[in-house]
Formats: structure tokens, C-alpha cells, sequence
């Protein structure tokens, strides 16, 4: 027997159609913040990109006005945005390779945290969703299965009738609820687990380039540049990382 899911809908009571457009709404959510989630990711992802190899160039040339305005221009990339952070605090002893101090780079650390926190609750944001989406999806299916089974079996005692064929197609009515709430559930759950590994990875590009970028400041003090080596190991490990990253 083929299901109808057409028949179903127009069988279906008002309580089965309630739940139906409750876990429609759930999925268009969860599917637009997974799409909206997706885009942004892959925004910083290529900005990170297009930036890292620029950024080593104009350390390695000693050109800091020029690394200073390209971590401040790349908006989109999330290791810019904290590396242009810490800059930014130290921009003018830097400018004009004074001397830094040990203060200047405990400001510089404390900018770098800072910054890093709002990234975070920026990368997260949304992840709240899905994980209720994925958690309740099943349970509001289940609702309107529970519904359903106590509405066929009270038309049953109503009309005097028993047996397997009087429930049957009240049962099947009610347990397609269930059904949508799993299907709207299991995409949720899987995009909540996928973004969740993106922001560990994205926290770790973050602590990874911002503590190189303070070994580089401390060594830098005397106005001894062009000795840092973050960039190399950051691009080497974005190579090593490959495709799997993306």
C-alpha cells in the first residue's frame, strides 16, 4: 500500500495539522541558520586564505604599515580580525619601531581575548537553534502521535466498532507526526554536530596564529623584526589541512 502523504494531510484532524506545520516551521529555521551558518563559514574560511599568505609577505619585508592595514581590511577572516586586534593595540610603537614593552604586550594579549570571545559568541550564534530544533523535533511529533491514537481509539468506544481495521487508519495517521519530527530533527542534529567541530576548529586558527603573534611582539622588543615564524607554520598547516577543511 502506497502512502499518501496528500490523503494523509486532508485526513488528518486539526490537532495532526497543527503539529505538521509546527515542525514545518522548525525545519525552515533550522535549515536557513544551517544555510546562513554554512555561507558565513565559508566567507572566513576563503578570507583567511586570501589573507595568511599576504600577511607573512609584509612580516617577512618588514612592511608593517602594510600588514596593519591588511588585518584591519579583511573584515570577513577570523584570524584577522584577532590578529588586527593586537596590532592595533601596539599600532604606534610599531610605526615607529619603539621599543615594546612588557606592558604593551600584556594589552596586546588582553585585546587579543577580548576579541576573540566576540568572535566566538559570533561563530556560535545559531548553534542554540539547531541544537533545539534536533532535541524537541521528535518530541512534538510524538505529540501528535499520542493525539492522534487517543482520538482513534475514542472514535472507536464512540462508535461501538473494534477490531485491527476500525484503528488502523487512525494509527497510520497519527504516527506520521512522528515521522516528521524525526525527519526534521535528524538534519538538525547533523548540522549542529558539523558546525560545532567548525568553531573548535576556527578557535584553535585563532589561539594557534594570536599566540605566535605575541611570540612575535616579544621578540620584536628592541626593535628586533622580521624574526617571527608564525605565518610559515600557519600556512603549513592550512596545506596540511587540505581539502578536509573546507
Amino acid at each position: 500500500m502506497e502512502v499518501s502523504l496528500l490523503l494523509l494531510w486532508h485526513d488528518a484532524g486539526w490537532f495532526a495539522r497543527f503539529i505538521i506545520f509546527i515542525l514545518g516551521v522548525m525545519s525552515v529555521i533550522s535549515l536557513g541558520t544551517g544555510i546562513q551558518k554554512w555561507w558565513r563559514f565559508r566567507k572566513a574560511r576563503r578570507a583567511t586564505a586570501k589573507f595568511a599568505p599576504e600577511f607573512a609577505r609584509y612580516l617577512q619585508e618588514e612592511q608593517l604599515d602594510q600588514a596593519i592595514e591588511l588585518a584591519e581590511a579583511a573584515k570577513e577572516s577570523h584570524v584577522a580580525r584577532v590578529l588586527g586586534e593586537a596590532l592595533a593595540e601596539v599600532k604606534p610603537l610599531l610605526r615607529d619601531r619603539a621599543t615594546i614593552t612588557s606592558g604593551d604586550i600584556n594589552s596586546a594579549e588582553r585585546a587579543i581575548e577580548r576579541q576573540m570571545l566576540i568572535i566566538l559568541s559570533e561563530l556560535k550564534r545559531g548553534l542554540a537553534i539547531l541544537a533545539t530544533v534536533g532535541a524537541t523535533a521528535p518530541f512534538v511529533g510524538l505529540l501528535g502521535t499520542t493525539m492522534g491514537i487517543v482520538n482513534s481509539f475514542t472514535g472507536m468506544a464512540t462508535s461501538g466498532t473494534g477490531g485491527l481495521a476500525a484503528v488502523s487508519a487512525g494509527i497510520a495517521e497519527a504516527l506520521i507526526t512522528t515521522a516528521f519530527g524525526l525527519a526534521v530533527a535528524i538534519p538538525a542534529v547533523w548540522l549542529f554536530n558539523y558546525f560545532q567541530t567548525k568553531v573548535e576548529n576556527m578557535t584553535v586558527e585563532m589561539t594557534y596564529t594570536s599566540k605566535e603573534m605575541v611570540d612575535y611582539l616579544i621578540k620584536s622588543v628592541g626593535s628586533e623584526f622580521g624574526r617571527s615564524i608564525f605565518t610559515k607554520e600557519f600556512q603549513a598547516q592550512q596545506a596540511a589541512s587540505g581539502p578536509t577543511s573546507k
